[in-house]
């Protein structure tokens, strides 16, 4: 399998008026597709900052992310984090005013996809995740599960090779977060796709093919699914 993701002496410090605060430091890591690499750790210990930083929406103080063998922070990379990289929240992320079909539609829309190939994708993503009959309903109308699926469906509409999701089933049951959880690990060992996923679910942990531990912003820690 073929390293698609890698991260290099990733480190992200904030500056604040007590002092300088290092939330990620010097984290060296490698994604191959179709691998489920889980990232563990106490509230503040870094994940989501790391998770940011990955996906491109956050740059890195020092170190570097690579996608594809490129650099996220070189010019014209930005192309990347459209197509190669989605995003789950923890908070689902999704438009109200939107039907559950229009929120999925909505990374196609920003390329500029046809929109005879838009619905078909569209179509496929929901049926992907089981929602096929749900399409023309607004988030208000759907269950937490359902609005966690819905931005699923999203993140893959697009084929991307890298899925990142902070927290996936935080706002979930325990029945619906297994439910979610199952989704991500067939849809990472079937289509491919590398993911890394911030938890502390052992539903996903048990799922992972390696578990990261992160401790004040270190790696401190790894085991094999």
């Amino acid at each position: 399998m073929s390293v698609v993701l890698r991260a290099e002496g990733l480190t992200r410090v904030y500056p604040a008026p007590a002092g300088d605060v290092v939330a990620v430091q010097g984290v060296d890591l490698e994604v191959s597709e179709g691998e489920l690499v889980v990232l563990k750790g106490r509230s503040g210990s870094g994940k989501t900052t790391l998770l940011t930083m990955l996906g491109g929406l956050d740059r890195p103080t020092s170190g570097r992310v690579e996608v594809d063998g490129r650099d996220l922070s070189a010019p014209g990379a930005e192309e990347l984090l459209g197509t190669r990289i989605a995003s789950i929240f923890q908070g689902f992320g999704l438009l109200p005013i939107l039907s559950a079909a229009e929120n999925v539609e909505v990374p196609l829309r920003i390329r500029r996809v046809d929109p005879a190939e838009r619905d078909e994708r569209v179509t496929a993503a929901l049926e992907a995740v089981g929602l096929a009959d749900h399409r023309n309903q607004r988030p208000g109308e759907l269950s937490g599960g359902q609005q966690q699926r819905v931005g699923i469906a999203r993140a893959l509409v697009a084929d991307p090779a890298i899925l990142l999701a902070d927290e996936p089933t935080g706002q979930l049951d325990a029945e619906t977060g297994v439910q979610i959880m199952d989704l991500i690990a067939g849809i990472v060992h079937e289509r491919g796709t590398a993911a890394v996923v911030a938890t502390h679910d052992p539903v996903m942990l048990a799922r992972a093919d390696r578990v990261l531990e992160l401790h004040d912003g270190r790696l401190v820690g790894h085991r094999n699914g």
